[in-house]
C-alpha cells in the first residue's frame, strides 16, 4: 500500500510520538514561572511580572548570538527550581504537556546539581522529579525516563558524582547519562572518567556534540565517551568520513531544529543540514530541546522539519519512527511502542 504524501499538523499531532531530547529546566510553563516567582517572593528574578510581558521578553531568546547566550536564559527557570515541590510540579506539567500532543515516550534530561543551591541533596532532587513523572504517568499514561546531565563547564569530580547518582537510580527511573553545556573550550574528553563509570554501569549514553563546535566534538563523544546517540550533531556534514561511520553504525542524532536556528548553529531552517543528513542515511530524530525557550512542541518541530528543513513526507514519518527505534527503552517495550506507532502512521497516511 502506497502512503499519501500530504502531511498536516493535525495528522502529525495524531501520531504516537517519542521525545528524546528535552530539558526539564526548559519546559516550565509561563504561568508556572509567574506563580512560583510570586509564591517564592522572587519576582525580581524574572524579566517581566505579567504573562504578556513575559511572552515578549522570552521571545528575545530568538536574538541569542550563540549557544552561550541561549543557555543564559535558563537562569530564569533554574533559579525557581530549588525545592522538591517545584521540581515535582515542573516534571508533572512537562509530562502532561507532552502527553497532550500524543507523545507516548518522553526522555527528560537535566543536571541535578543545578537544583541544590538552597540545600537539597541530589537524591532529593531526583526523587522529586521522579515523583512528578510518576504522577503524570498514572494520570495521562505517558511513559518517561530520566537522563542525568553532567555539565561541560564543571569540574570532572562533579561529572563523576552525577554519573554515580545516575547509577544509583538506574532501574528506578533513570535511563541514561549525558554531557551538556557549551562545547567550545570544554571538550568532552575531559569528562572521560564520568563516562567510563557510566559505561561500566551499563547506562545508556548520549552527548551534546557537533552543536556549537565541529565534527571533532562528535568524534570525542563517540570515541572517548562511547555515546550511543548524539545530541544535535549538525556539524557531522562537515566530516564525510565520520558521516559514513555514523551511517554504517546507525548512530542516531537528536536534532532540535528551532534551537539550532536560535543558537546560530545553522543560518536558518532552510539552511539546516537535516535533509542532507537524512538523504545520506543518518538515523535522524526530531526533538524540542526546550519547549519554553524555543516556544515549541514535538509536533511543531516535526512540522518545521517537513515544511522548512526539507524532509519529504516519507523521511518525516521515518524520523518519527526513529525516535522509538533509538529510544532508551527496554527492547520488548520498544518493539511494542514502535509497532503501535507504525500501525497508526500507516493507517492514517493511507
Amino acid at each position: 500500500m502506497e502512503l499519501r504524501s500530504k502531511l498536516t499538523p493535525s495528522l502529525i499531532h495524531s501520531w504516537p510520538k517519542a521525545e528524546l531530547h528535552s530539558h526539564l529546566d526548559g519546559a516550565m510553563r509561563l504561568e508556572t514561572m509567574l506563580e512560583e516567582a510570586d509564591r517564592q517572593g522572587r519576582m525580581d528574578l524574572l524579566p517581566a511580572t505579567d504573562l504578556d510581558g513575559l511572552k515578549v521578553e522570552l521571545k528575545k531568546v530568538d536574538d541569542s548570538s550563540d549557544l552561550w547566550e541561549y543557555l543564559a536564559w535558563f537562569k530564569y527557570t533554574i533559579g525557581l527550581m530549588q525545592s522538591e515541590e517545584v521540581l515535582s510540579r515542573i516534571a508533572y506539567e512537562m509530562a502532561a504537556d507532552f502527553a497532550a500532543e500524543n507523545v507516548r515516550w518522553l526522555e527528560v534530561r537535566f543536571g541535578p546539581v543545578l537544583h541544590t543551591a538552597d540545600g537539597l541533596s541530589m537524591e532529593a532532587v531526583m526523587d522529586a522529579v521522579l515523583d512528578g513523572l510518576a504522577r503524570a504517568e498514572s494520570e495521562f499514561g505517558i511513559r518517561s525516563g530520566v537522563i542525568v546531565c553532567a555539565l561541560r563547564d564543571r569540574f570532572v569530580e562533579a561529572s563523576v558524582a552525577q554519573a554515580e547518582l545516575a547509577e544509583r537510580y538506574l532501574g528506578r527511573g533513570v535511563i541514561g547519562f549525558d554531557l551538556a553545556g557549551g562545547e567550545a573550550g570544554n571538550p568532552a574528553k575531559q569528562h572521560l572518567n564520568a563516562f567510563y563509570h557510566a559505561r561500566n554501569r551499563l547506562l545508556n549514553l548520549t552527548v551534546h556534540a557537533g552543536e556549537s563546535w565541529g565534527p571533532e566534538s562528535i568524534r570525542q563523544a563517540l570515541f572517548f565517551c562511547g555515546a550511543h546517540r548524539i545530541g544535535h550533531g549538525v556539524t557531522l556534514v562537515d566530516d564525510p568520513e565520520l558521516l559514513r561511520f555514523v551511517v554504517d553504525r546507525q548512530i542516531a542524532l537528536e536534532i532540535c531544529p528551532t534551537s539550532n536556528v536560535q543558537t546560530h548553529v545553522v543560518p536558518s531552517y532552510e539552511g539546516h543540514p537535516l535533509k542532507q543528513l537524512a538523504d545520506a542515511g543518518v538515523a535522524v530524530t526530531i526533538n524540542t530541546d526546550s519547549r519554553l525557550f524555543s516556544h515549541t512542541t514535538t509536533t511543531g518541530e516535526i512540522w518545521l522539519a517537513h515544511t522548512r528543513c526539507g524532509l519529504d513526507a516519507a523521511q518525516t514519518r521515518e524520523a518519527v519512527l526513529n525516535a522509538f527505534r533509538y529510544a532508551f527503552l527496554e527492547h520488548g517495550e520498544k518493539k511494542r511502542m514502535l509497532a503501535e506507532a507504525e500501525s497508526v502512521i500507516r493507517r492514517t497516511s493511507a
